[in-house]
């Protein structure tokens, strides 16, 4: 089993942050992962019981995964799991939390947890996948760093409205 954390020094609040990723309007613009993203029953965003549907983007275009929403509590925590298999993940499961550093700047800990399969190949397969997740991730998080340096402005303004 694989497990590890990252920490992200994010340019905007936690609630911004926090909707930036959860919110789809958002999330299209800056998450390289992605190519479609949709909470099953047509919701704005998950909710605790909610079952999304994560389709890949770019060069993980194959891979498709769907998952359910465990924890939910805006603006602190998120986490889900995935629900079947979705090569190479047997199992899989993360959680975001956010912590406020000031007005305008929070941390983002984004841990995982997953199994890399088939089983008779997880010792050769789990420290490659691990590796490439990492590097996406990293990816990722500084992709969505920098749509909220120069963007948290228009998610403030959405959210008077929306949230």
């Amino acid at each position: 089993m694989v497990h590890d954390r990252f920490e992200f020094d994010i340019p905007a609040s936690s609630d911004v942050v926090f909707d930036a990723f959860h919110y789809h309007c958002w999330r299209f613009r800056w998450d390289s992962l992605v190519q479609d993203v949709r909470v099953i029953d047509g919701a704005p965003c998950p909710y605790v019981g909610a079952e999304t549907e994560n389709a890949g983007g770019g060069w993980v275009r194959g891979l498709s995964m769907r998952t359910r929403f465990v924890s939910f509590d805006r603006p602190r925590v998120a986490a889900a799991t995935m629900i079947g298999h979705s090569f190479p993940f047997t199992s899989w499961a993360a959680s975001m939390k956010h912590r406020p550093v000031g007005i305008n700047r929070s941390i983002m800990i984004y841990t995982y947890t997953f199994r890399a399969g088939p089983r008779y190949l997880s010792w050769l397969l789990e420290p490659i996948v691990k590796r490439i997740f990492d590097w996406q991730t990293r990816r990722r998080f500084l992709r969505m760093q920098r749509f909220l340096a120069k963007h948290s402005g228009e998610v403030v303004q959405w959210q008077k409205f929306s949230v």
